[in-house]
């Protein structure tokens, strides 16, 4: 499992998930969308956790940043 989230990724999803959260707690969000909500905050929790993304797997994606002396020169 090679990692494939930067650390903007890793920390824009980690506010998302606090901001469900404080949502969630505060009763503003209730019924079926707070359960959503949650389980999507877990979900960017523990990825962010990782740095791994199954779904940027899926599709080939990365936000990781390449490093230098594996960037292909511009032709």
């Amino acid at each position: 499992m090679n990692k494939n989230m930067g650390n903007n990724d890793r920390i824009i999803r980690t506010l998302v998930a606090v901001v469900a959260a404080v949502l969630i707690v505060t009763g503003v969000v209730k019924g079926v969308l707070a359960i959503v909500l949650g389980v999507a905050a877990v979900i960017f929790v523990a990825t962010s956790a990782v740095s791994f993304c199954p779904i940027y797997a899926v599709f080939g994606m990365s936000t990781c940043k390449v490093p230098a002396k594996e960037k292909q020169p511009l032709s």
